[in-house]
């Protein structure tokens, strides 16, 4: 009996892989074995920077806040211990937006909080 292999399966996971592969450099985009690795190891990354990013945008707006309270003699932590003992409702991310892009609505808060 002669050897039967399922090409039509193997040829659909390899375009699989390869149109995955799309938009990568040399032949990391069109021969299969290097693509192959090269897609294993960006859905590798991908999978932990969709949680490496919570944490990344969590330090950015505690940067933004920091910068935006030394203007008004405030350290980050005082300013957010005050902000939790006024009982202001406002997230970080919040926070960092105002100090960022509206710093007079952001020193009205931080007089609020002193």
């Amino acid at each position: 009996m002669p050897r039967s292999v399922n090409a039509v399966a193997s040829r659909a996971r390899r375009k699989k892989v390869l149109k995955l592969a799309k938009g990568y450099f040399g032949r990391r985009k069109n021969v299969w074995t290097v693509a192959k690795n090269a897609v294993e190891k960006g859905l590798v990354y991908a999978y932990r920077d969709r949680r490496q990013k919570k944490r990344n945008f969590r330090a950015l707006w505690i940067q933004r806040i920091n910068a935006g309270s030394r203007l008004h003699g405030l350290s980050y932590s005082q300013f957010m211990g005050a902000v939790k003992k006024a009982g202001v409702e406002l997230n970080r991310k919040v926070l960092a937006d105002l100090a960022m892009n509206q710093p007079e609505a952001f020193k009205a808060i931080v007089e609020k909080v002193k």
